[in-house]
């Protein structure tokens, strides 16, 4: 009974974890998955809890990520005709992130949930220029 048990375990945790949805990505570009990571359950479930404590405990987690973007700069396989937009998009990213630093740091909640969102907003607005994710057959 033990082995069936433990056999059934095994065969449902590998069916988990090697199925499609496990093993989704979002992003092609790995840099905006790490950051997506992070900001996600923020967005998710810290912002409309007004839990500004948990946003507050990842800003510099959510900032490093922010920062790993910038740094990388227009990714291979932006189409051209989007790397303008893309570079533009990219400074107001900065911007933003930098806001939100600051506002993490030593700014009111209002302030955080502002700077916060024009982070989002910013990434989203990158993320939609990335190249799509590659599927498998």
């Amino acid at each position: 009974m033990k082995k069936l048990l433990l056999s059934a375990l095994i065969i449902s945790t590998l069916t988990l974890l090697l199925s499609p949805v496990a093993r989704a990505e979002h992003f092609s570009v790995r840099e905006y998955e790490e950051f997506h990571d992070v900001l996600h359950p923020l967005e998710h479930e810290a912002l409309p809890k007004g839990d500004f404590k948990t946003i507050r405990a990842q800003a510099g987690e959510l900032s490093r990520r922010g920062d790993a973007i910038v740094k990388l700069g227009v990714p291979g396989g932006v189409k051209k005709e989007h790397a303008d937009e893309f570079k533009e998009g990219l400074k107001k990213f900065a911007v933003a992130l930098n806001k939100f630093r600051e506002d993490a740091s030593a700014g009111t909640d209002a302030r955080l949930r502002e700077s916060y969102s024009a982070v989002h907003d910013s990434f989203e607005m990158l993320a939609s220029l990335l190249p799509p994710v590659k599927r498998g057959p």
